[in-house]
């Protein structure tokens, strides 16, 4: 498949690299990440970017934002840790899980953050004990929307919106500070339809809660920006240039403070996970399709291939007449397939040692790969 993803500057720089390591690893392209933070600054000048630490935590990653402005959405007491350590100040943090212990607020606040996300009465009440006079986002429900995105978000987060204004007046009694509505249209969000959607759902909330004397003062609009895969996406102007004018639309002259959390599209394009080639067979004879095992796979990096939901491009150093292949992982599990239904081609050339280079792997992989299933090390990551 095609390399044009990245610059031939770049790619001189990961093949000279790559051929003195050994595999598999990701490498990551630091220009790359410092180019689309100042892209997501440019398009959206006043909102705040909240990167989603979750994404890539890497020091590297997290100090390079940190000297860039950024600000950092935090899913657990141990990112906050990590922040912290690189000298993040504690109001550049925000703690967006709607999930967490109660102990783990207070450890929170008592280490300085006073912002946080919630969709729920207890979490709510957990807050106004452990976390008195914070600023509270309310994360509303987009079920009906993420379903468009290519790895979509559950019910697992956000509530219905009546129930919400119910968590805001409450709230609001027990000496929090209401402070805004959060959404997130689904993770890899290509339609762009789908923050329409969800700011006009915001607004009316909006409107709701003044009816009930409580103005809410921020929009925090979540990641859902997308990278480039195997399908190519609008450049981020295309959507910023859209979102701002449904913001403009619904709110007229009254804008909140606008959030953003980009994780995904701030990081994902600027890596590229180098495999090695273990094993090519076939299941008959008669098999048109080659299996191909490669030393990376979807415990060790790729779990966002699980369903094939995330199609990322792969590329070999081979060429020639290509065939359809089955890509799977290293593992002694029969779930580690990354690509068996989708198809995928690589040349007939191809040999067992032979390079894979997955590109746009800079976000959701070093960070789920798995501690030692099978014995497998974590995968490491290198920084250009």
């Amino acid at each position: 498949m095609s390399r044009d993803y990245y610059s031939p500057d770049e790619w001189e720089k990961i093949i000279a690299f790559s051929k003195t390591r050994e595999t598999p690893f990701l490498v990551v392209l630091l220009d790359r990440i410092q180019q689309k933070f100042k892209s997501f600054h440019t398009n959206f000048p006043h909102a705040k970017i909240y990167y989603a630490v979750k994404s890539n935590p890497d020091t590297e990653v997290l100090s390079l934002l940190r000297d860039l402005g950024s600000y950092f959405d935090i899913a657990s007491i141990y990112e906050l840790d990590r922040v912290l350590h690189l000298g993040v100040s504690p109001d550049r943090v925000s703690f967006g899980n709607t999930i967490k212990k109660a102990r783990h607020v207070r450890e929170a606040y008592d280490k300085g953050v006073r912002l946080f996300t919630s969709d729920s009465e207890a979490d709510i009440r957990n807050l106004a004990k452990e976390a008195p006079g914070s600023r509270i986002f309310f994360r509303v429900l987009m079920d009906s929307i993420t379903s468009d995105a290519d790895w979509p978000l559950s019910r697992k987060f956000g509530c219905q919106p009546r129930m919400l204004t119910e968590l805001v007046s409450l709230a609001a009694d027990l000496g929090l500070d209401p402070y805004g509505i959060s959404f997130h249209v689904g993770s890899q969000q290509r339609e762009i339809s789908a923050w329409d959607a969800a700011i006009a759902n915001v607004h009316s909330l909006f409107e709701w809660m003044k009816g009930e004397r409580i103005h809410l003062r921020a929009m925090n609009m979540g990641g859902g920006f997308p990278a480039d895969y195997l399908a190519k996406t609008n450049p981020l102007s295309v959507y910023a240039e859209e979102i701002n004018r449904y913001i403009g639309s619904y709110f007229g002259d009254a804008i909140p403070e606008i959030y953003l959390e980009p994780g995904r599209g701030l990081v994902g394009e600027a890596g590229v996970l180098v495999s090695e080639t273990i094993l090519i067979s076939k299941k008959s004879k008669s098999d048109l399709k080659r299996w191909v095992y490669t030393d990376v796979g979807i415990f060790n990096g790729l779990m966002e291939t699980l369903g094939e939901a995330i199609k990322y491009p792969v590329y070999t150093e081979k060429n020639g007449t290509t065939g359809d292949v089955i890509l799977a992982g290293p593992t002694c599990d029969s779930m580690d397939i990354m690509y068996e239904h989708f198809k995928y081609q690589l040349p007939l050339s191809l040999e067992i040692g032979d390079r894979i280079y997955w590109l746009s792997t800079g976000a959701y992989t070093a960070s789920y790969s798995s501690v030692e299933f099978n014995g497998f090390p974590p995968l490491k990551t290198y920084y250009l």
